[in-house]
């Protein structure tokens, strides 16, 4: 399933996670390098708190969206709606305040597949997250979006702090 847009909303569709999971069943996973990335295709999705308009540039060298902590060598970005929908909603609950909101960006320099996620839990890049060390120019924002119901980001915040708690919130970045 391509995605689809609905224009007058500025909403966007894209198959779930779990769809894609589905979909990658079987498929072999070509690695998006910076050297081979010009064959994968958006929209690309960002989700942040931060205020932005068409046409601004959001480069590496941001604080992270699930550690504010944490300078971002990359930015990270997404062809399926859903992870962008977990950065938003994770740049809020760090900042402590809102909205969320997801950007459509436009890579302006090669990017490759995001290895904190990429052969991970599944095979290959399921989530088609990557990363770039270029700036990304804003092309829109979304308007209309399905955010996680709250015990369910509440459930991925506790693992979160877990995982920071026991030392194992590695960030390959």
């Amino acid at each position: 399933m391509g995605p689809t847009v609905d224009d007058e909303e500025r909403s966007y569709r894209t198959m779930s996670i779990a769809e894609a999971i589905a979909d990658a069943d079987g498929v072999d996973h070509v690695p998006v390098t910076f050297d081979r990335c010009a064959h994968v295709v958006g929209p690309f999705f960002h989700g942040t708190s931060a205020a932005l308009a068409v046409g601004d540039l959001i480069g590496p060298g941001q604080p992270m969206n699930h550690d504010r902590d944490r300078i971002a060598n990359h930015v990270y970005f997404s062809a399926l709606l859903e992870p962008a929908v977990w950065g938003a909603e994770l740049a809020v609950a760090h900042t402590g305040g809102g909205p969320a909101r997801i950007y459509v960006v436009e890579p302006l320099g090669p990017f490759e597949d995001d290895p904190n996620v990429t052969n991970k839990r599944f095979p290959g890049n399921v989530t088609r997250s990557y990363r770039t060390r270029q700036p990304m120019r804003v092309v829109d924002e979304v308007q209309c979006w399905d955010p996680h119901p709250p015990e369910v980001l509440q459930g991925m915040l506790d693992n979160l702090a877990r995982l920071r708690a026991e030392g194992l919130d590695v960030v390959y970045d």
